[in-house]
């Protein structure tokens, strides 16, 4: 995401316009910004009072589980269905994934075996 213009550049923009009397087609060519801009900061002027950045934060998700011993204690009695069934069952709405990424924060495993097989196969003692 870009880095947003900086305040005093606002400001200087902003004085020319209002107190100087400058057209916004003349400051957006001396200041080499869009004119698009300047509308956009004299807007947020007049809503917020202020003409400042708006904090640049990433999106992310509310988050479904947020207790995770009540999801271990959940996890150990409904271990033994699916996914999809474990979604239906938790108070929420919560999808089937969320479930499973959830299993995988908490270290749970969907094999029946918690601990993986040898294989079969049995290497002999020359080399290749």
């Amino acid at each position: 995401m870009p880095k947003p213009y900086s305040y005093d550049l606002r400001q200087k923009v902003i004085q020319a316009i209002e107190l100087d009397g400058m057209k916004k087609s003349e400051a957006s060519q001396l200041f080499n910004i869009s004119r698009n801009t300047i509308d956009l900061w004299l807007k947020r002027l007049e809503v917020t009072g202020d003409f400042q950045a708006l904090p640049n934060r990433p999106p992310g998700n509310g988050h479904k589980i947020t207790d995770w011993e009540k999801f271990r204690d959940f996890a150990l009695s409904h271990g033994d269905k699916t996914q999809i069934e474990m979604a239906s069952l938790w108070e929420g709405e919560i999808s089937d994934r969320t479930i499973s990424r959830a299993l995988k924060k908490i270290g749970f495993t969907r094999k029946k075996r918690p601990f993986a097989t040898l294989s079969g196969m049995k290497r002999n003692g020359r080399r290749s």
